[in-house]
């Protein structure tokens, strides 16, 4: 009995993977929420966040859409790769969440990017 409950605690295995992956990590566990935002505020997603905001300022079609591969290829990254396969660990500790909250909106932004760039105003219309 106690060598059950001791092989189901988490061992240095088990924390040296959030170490890894979360350096600065508390200990407590990470809401879906919290990944999503987490995943927001890494370097290329603040870089996509400005190209989609120019994209729109400037109603590019192709802008949006070359923005969009660029989500698509993000997103991919954090859906597939997983190269050490530590996401399952990670996600046991409660170091990491699932990432679906990120790819739903990254799916919502890219659909209403399309579709307000590809949306042509009016002749005569007064809307910039």
């Amino acid at each position: 009995m106690i060598i059950a409950a001791a092989a189901l605690t988490p061992g240095a295995a088990m924390a040296e993977v959030c170490e890894t992956l979360r350096p600065g990590w508390d200990g407590v566990p990470i809401t879906i929420w919290g990944e999503a935002l987490a995943l927001f505020s890494s370097p290329a997603s603040l870089f996509l966040l400005a190209a989609s905001v120019t994209a729109l300022l400037l109603r590019s079609a192709w802008g949006a859409l070359v923005v969009c591969v660029l989500w698509s290829g993000l997103t991919m990254m954090v859906a597939a790769a997983d190269p050490e396969g530590q996401r399952a660990g990670a996600m046991a500790e409660g170091c990491r969440a699932s990432p679906a909250l990120f790819i739903l909106a990254v799916a919502a932004l890219c659909g209403g990017m399309i579709l307000y760039t590809s949306r042509k105003p009016r002749e005569g219309s007064t809307a910039p």
